[in-house]
């Protein structure tokens, strides 16, 4: 079984549970809790393996250093001046 496929299934369960949770309660908004709750994670993990160097962290995630950063700033996982 490859890591993402991993990943999937554990998405898939959280996501299961969560509406299964809501006992027929129409939710809003999922797709951004959704990403919120993935995203944050991922950097932390992502620049922990990078060092902190976000050149490398941005090449790990496959997106613009400047992408990263904004995201960083945005999830408050680095300082304005840093």
């Amino acid at each position: 079984m490859s890591r993402g496929t991993m990943i999937d299934e554990v998405i898939t369960r959280s996501l299961e549970k969560y509406f299964h949770d809501l006992d027929g309660q129409m939710p809003s908004g999922v797709y951004d809790m959704v990403i919120q709750a993935v995203e944050r994670p991922l950097l932390e993990v992502v620049m922990r393996a990078a060092d902190g160097n976000q050149v490398r962290a941005s090449e790990m995630l496959g997106i613009n250093r400047n992408t990263l950063r904004k995201k960083l700033l945005n999830h408050g996982l680095l300082d304005d001046a840093g």
